[in-house]
């Protein structure tokens, strides 16, 4: 696993700066800790499950691209819907050979193809669960960075084929979480519904 001096974490890191749109945070010390230290709290968790990596709505590469560093053997797919965000993320696979790009929205992909799928600041828990769950395989998990948990989530990851969801703290943080919904059974029929669904009319 790579230490925070990873110099192609520092290339990607001024890039987001430079690039109007991408994010909020001016300061480097402060987007070094949000975009790739906090994205790397995951590593450990994402450990626990093999297979390729998915990260849903990318952006700008958090936290897709820190943990493309920390498991450089595995596969990892940044999905991202705006084309000009896939633009620049595909900037970079030339320094992370484990790293691809699909542009599309995550109810067209494929389901129950990947080992672990992320998403971070994506939607609220319900909506982010019912984008990522149905890609990911059985015996893997999903994984959730949220600032607060829907008390409907068990019941959604049921409905999605998913167990109980694990929480886990975040170092330096008292209000947010790491939430992990393991894939018990494949997707049931019906999921992913259609693009939109999921926000418009959330399951739970």
């Amino acid at each position: 696993m790579p230490t925070e001096l990873d110099p192609r974490l520092e290339r990607w890191l001024d890039a987001l700066l430079g690039t109007p749109g991408l994010t909020s945070i001016r300061d480097r010390e402060q987007a070094w800790r949000e975009h790739v230290l906090d994205s790397l709290q995951a590593a450990p968790l994402v450990a626990r499950f093999a297979g390729p990596i998915a990260d849903v709505g990318s952006g700008g590469g958090a936290p897709g691209i820190p943990l493309a560093a920390a498991f450089p053997e595995r596969e990892l797919t940044l999905i991202e819907s705006q084309r000009r965000k896939c633009r620049f993320l595909e900037r970079f696979e030339r320094d992370f050979p484990n790293l691809r790009i699909v542009c599309g929205r995550a109810e067209e992909q494929a389901i129950d193809v990947f080992g672990v799928v992320v998403a971070k600041a994506l939607a609220p828990p319900v909506v982010a669960l019912e984008w990522c769950l149905p890609l990911v395989e059985p015996g893997g998990a999903a994984i959730l960075f949220t600032g607060s948990l829907d008390r409907d989530l068990a019941s959604v990851a049921r409905l999605l084929g998913g167990g109980e969801p694990e929480l886990h703290s975040v170092a330096g943080s008292s209000e947010r979480l790491l939430v992990v919904v393991p894939k018990l059974e494949p997707t049931p029929p019906g999921f992913p519904r259609r693009p939109g669904m999921a926000r418009k009319r959330p399951l739970g």
